[in-house]
């Protein structure tokens, strides 16, 4: 569903043959599965992550590939276990928003990045540009309302407003910063009730609110939900329009 996230990211990051690579909260493996094919046997890449599970599954995954230019570490943003300009470029999909400290996982970037280069993050925009998650939240609040949540607490939305991750980035270090939207659509080959499940599976927010109403409940959010994003499936295919943000910097040259 987020291939072309992968697709822009590795194109900002300007990823080629050769380089050596660090995607920071790479979950199942993405971009860093699809880079390492990119940099090629000249060039190496190594995935983070800090659950455990995830490395997991983006180790047998790299497996089932042949890819063999990839390794994996479980580790926090943080905290990265790399020596001082280890990498040409650090990338992250879709994960700087649940970092636990943002300002020391930036600096941390920009320590084992080398001098002049690139780091890319690509980040969720706001909320009302991306219905594959604010329908169903918005739904599911009016049964469950949601607690007030702290502004800069991590969240899926936590980076959406225009200049709030691109200021932590240029505090951190970085020059030459910029930010830019990049409109997609989430799109697969499922259905309706197949999204529903789907979207239950992702989110352990929805889960936890579901798990506390009656069946009866479950049903009616469930009958809403398939309604209201009906429009967005046709032919038995899914496709939402989304939008992100990606925000990209180079440390300083030396």
């Amino acid at each position: 569903m987020f291939a072309p996230l992968s697709r822009v990211l590795i194109e900002e990051a300007g990823i080629g043959p050769g380089h050596a690579v660090l995607d920071v909260g790479g979950g199942s493996g993405e971009p860093a599965l699809t880079i390492a094919a990119i940099v090629g046997e000249l060039g190496s890449v190594v995935y983070t992550d800090p659950a455990a599970s995830m490395v997991k599954s983006a180790r047998a995954e790299a497996e089932r590939r042949g890819l063999s230019n990839i390794r994996f570490q479980q580790c926090a943003a943080e905290k990265l276990p790399f020596a001082d300009n280890s990498f040409d470029t650090v990338v992250s999909r879709l994960s700087a928003m649940f970092f636990a400290d943002v300002s020391a996982a930036l600096r941390e970037t920009l320590r084992v990045v080398r001098p002049g280069g690139a780091v890319s993050l690509l980040v969720w925009a706001e909320r009302e540009g991306n219905p594959f998650f604010s329908v169903v939240t918005e739904i599911l609040d009016r049964f469950v309302p949601a607690e007030p949540e702290e502004e800069d607490a991590p969240a899926a939305f936590r980076f959406a407003a225009t200049g709030k991750l691109t200021g932590l980035l240029r505090s951190a270090g970085a020059t030459s910063v910029t930010e830019r939207e990049f409109p997609f659509f989430i799109e697969a080959p499922i259905t309706v009730d197949q999204f529903w499940q789907l979207r239950t599976e992702m989110s352990d927010t929805f889960r936890k609110k579901l798990a506390r109403l009656v069946p009866d409940q479950v049903a009616a959010i469930r009958y809403t939900v398939q309604k209201k994003v009906g429009s967005y499936f046709k032919s038995g295919a899914m496709s939402f329009p989304g939008n992100v943000l990606i925000v990209s910097g180079r440390k300083p040259d030396v």
